[in-house]
């Protein structure tokens, strides 16, 4: 029988050596991008919304609220809403936290339905805006003005120069202990999708954003205990942790 060290202690030895059989990850990526073709990654509601992410960076973006407690969590890209609500799901069972969910496309119909779950919708504010507006980043200073311990998810558009724009804007808004999500990262690692073309691709996508930001800034470390878990993750290195004060 474990304790539950010992058992803890499994897992992580586990894990690394997980994450260095290569063949392994290769067939996991195999799988991913012969799911992708189904739309795998939308298949997962959350309170009836569509998370439009993998439920293994969804449970991994759980460990890292529970681990932090966040005064706020900024969602970069609502799109459906499912991770919204799933996010304020967490803090409204945990007894703090807020939401703050941005994107350019945000249908009243949409805000209907996020705002329609009564003390869990209490939690969220929707800002119907790009996250690189001044306004915007203007708002949300103002908003978490004082607060410490915020967690932020960058699910926006996944272009090298805005991802990068994002990376350097939100860094400044976090302090050490605290998780800076770049999500999307296995677009660099995929084939084209003709299945569902988008305007980035190869040398232009969020990996190629986050090495840029890694080597102007040693504020962020790839955190190493997700990065040797995740098998089936959407963020390969993505999951960075502030080190460092401004």
């Amino acid at each position: 029988m474990f304790t539950r060290d010992e058992f803890e202690k499994e897992l992580l030895t586990s894990a690394v050596e997980m994450n260095q059989d290569t063949s392994l990850k290769e067939k996991a990526l195999g799988v991913f991008v012969e799911a992708d073709k189904h739309r795998w990654i939308h298949q997962s509601k959350w309170m009836g919304e569509p998370t439009i992410q993998l439920t293994t960076d969804l449970f991994a973006l759980q460990e890292m609220i529970y681990e932090t407690k966040p005064d706020f969590i900024f969602e970069m890209g609502v799109a459906w809403g499912g991770s919204v609500l799933f996010y304020a799901t967490l803090c409204q069972a945990w007894g703090h936290g807020r939401v703050i969910g941005v994107d350019t496309y945000m249908p009243e119909d949409l805000k209907e339905r996020l705002l329609s779950h009564g003390k869990i919708s209490e939690r969220i504010t929707l800002i119907n805006a790009s996250s690189t507006d001044p306004a915007t980043v203007n708002f949300l200073r103002e908003m978490t003005k004082g607060s410490e311990k915020i967690l932020i998810n960058l699910d926006s558009s996944h272009s090298h120069e805005h991802v990068l724009n994002e990376l350097r804007t939100y860094s400044e808004f976090m302090s050490p202990g605290q998780y800076l999500i770049c999500t999307n990262t296995v677009i660099d690692k995929i084939p084209l999708q003709a299945h569902r073309p988008r305007p980035w691709g190869p040398e232009n996508n969020p990996m190629t954003a986050l090495k840029a930001f890694l080597k102007e800034n040693d504020r962020f470390e790839v955190n190493k205990y997700f990065e040797n878990k995740l098998l089936f993750t959407c963020n390969p290195m993505g999951v960075l942790k502030c080190t460092k004060r401004k």
